[in-house]
């Protein structure tokens, strides 16, 4: 693609403003029920996978509000993606440490039951990004929020098999303090590429 075409609308935006649109709703759906799955289940881990989804919530309304725009729009919006991963991560990281303080043992049924539906429901969102994903930075950097989602879902499963088979709380935290690097490190790639593409998009001016 030439400089010139990096500031041309894409062809499919209107095909990306609908899957946007679809795996936006999912994921508050998702935040709702993990979220609340969490508090009752006293889960660390269903807590940071909620906040993740709603923060994939507010990713895909960025990317809505960029499709079809320039480079420097589109990479401005996945240079803020990559701020809110961060800000997750650390937040996810005050709950652990939280936790580890003062919170009882996660209640394993509640995890795995809505770990499970939310691995469903995450990983249809990420088949439906998945066409998308070589198009541009900010149909990518969608898709990389869903694949995080989905191997969190597997994740939570995993930890909630543990927890039923030795009734070591301590691994939910452990799953807590993952998920936040995996939110750091999606979100610092994530941000590294946009800034390259900030900077190439302003030397061709």
């Amino acid at each position: 693609m030439s400089c010139c075409d990096h500031d041309r609308p894409l062809a499919h935006t209107g095909a990306q403003r609908r899957v946007l649109w679809a795996v936006l709703f999912v994921n508050l759906l998702i935040f709702l029920g993990e979220f609340g799955a969490g508090l009752w289940g006293r889960s660390t881990a269903l807590q940071s996978d909620s906040l993740d989804s709603v923060g994939d919530a507010i990713v895909y309304g960025v990317s809505l509000l960029v499709v079809g725009g320039t480079v420097r729009a589109r990479a401005g919006a996945a240079l803020l993606k990559g701020v809110v991963q961060l800000g997750f991560a650390a937040a996810i990281l005050g709950e652990v440490v939280h936790r580890a303080l003062a919170g009882p043992s996660p209640m394993a049924v509640v995890m795995a039951w809505a770990a499970a539906a939310a691995l469903l429901a995450n990983a249809s969102c990420m088949l439906l990004l998945a066409p998308y994903r070589t198009q541009d930075l900010n149909m990518r950097s969608v898709w990389l929020c869903s694949r995080n989602d989905v191997v969190s879902n597997v994740a939570v499963l995993l930890t909630t098999a543990l927890l039923t088979l030795t009734d070591w709380g301590w691994l939910d935290l452990v799953f807590g303090g993952a998920v936040a690097l995996l939110f750091a490190i999606t979100g610092a790639r994530v941000g590294a590429a946009a800034t390259r593409d900030l900077r190439s998009a302003a030397s061709t001016h």
